[in-house]
């Protein structure tokens, strides 16, 4: 799609989400002009730091093809250099409009942070990397008095988007000049709806809105 604005990404996201959950995807983008028309370059609209969850292929649940987004995924969402850099260069050099954290209900990595707080458990290897960064979103959420499983996962979602902003001087000045926004959604994966749990700057979308 044309450069656009946040406030448009953030639809053309929602938008091609309900074609998926209603089983009428288009598909665009998918065919062989498409991938001639980009070897000179790319021009994404949206930034999607997810999960690595297998489940959780954003092409596919918000209906995009080759070219409209440029994706990051670690386990839990979680960020470090690499993830903030690669942010970064998606706004900054090739001009995405929105960045969008996208986590999901029955998230391992948020699990696993759950019961080394509440159980004591130890990952192994690096996998404990992974929850000492979720960790904070746990207490958190701890600390609010929410237990839920779903409440306990939109406060990760929404301390990563947080996190970014503190982070990326970058990012932070691009979204007060009205240039870029950070959302976060939550996707379900049975039904695989996603909803709005996080904005920050010019969209219009309200919390809890669903795709």
């Amino acid at each position: 799609m044309p450069r656009t604005s946040p406030a448009l990404a953030l639809d053309a996201l929602l938008e091609g989400n309900r074609r998926f959950v209603s089983g009428t995807p288009e598909h665009p983008n998918q065919d062989a002009a498409r991938r001639t028309e980009l070897a000179p370059g790319q021009d994404p609209f949206a930034v999607i730091l997810g999960c690595s969850d297998s489940r959780l292929a954003a092409e596919i649940i918000f209906d995009r093809g080759l070219g409209d987004l440029f994706v990051v995924r670690t386990a839990g969402h979680v960020t470090g250099p690499e993830v903030l850099g690669s942010v970064e260069y998606a706004t900054s050099v090739l001009g995405a409009r929105l960045v969008v954290v996208l986590g999901h209900d029955s998230c391992g990595a948020v699990a696993a942070a759950r019961a080394a707080v509440e159980d004591g458990f130890a990952a192994r290897g690096f996998v404990r990397d992974v929850v000492e960064r979720v960790t904070p979103s746990v207490l958190a959420a701890r600390t609010a008095g929410l237990t839920a499983d779903s409440d306990i996962i939109d406060e990760h979602i929404r301390h990563t988007a947080d996190l970014l902003l503190e982070r990326s001087r970058l990012l932070s000045e691009q979204v007060a000049a009205g240039e870029v926004a950070v959302v976060g959604l939550g996707y379900e994966l049975a039904g695989g709806s996603a909803r709005l749990v996080a904005t920050h700057g010019a969209v219009a979308q309200e919390e809890g809105t669903p795709a």
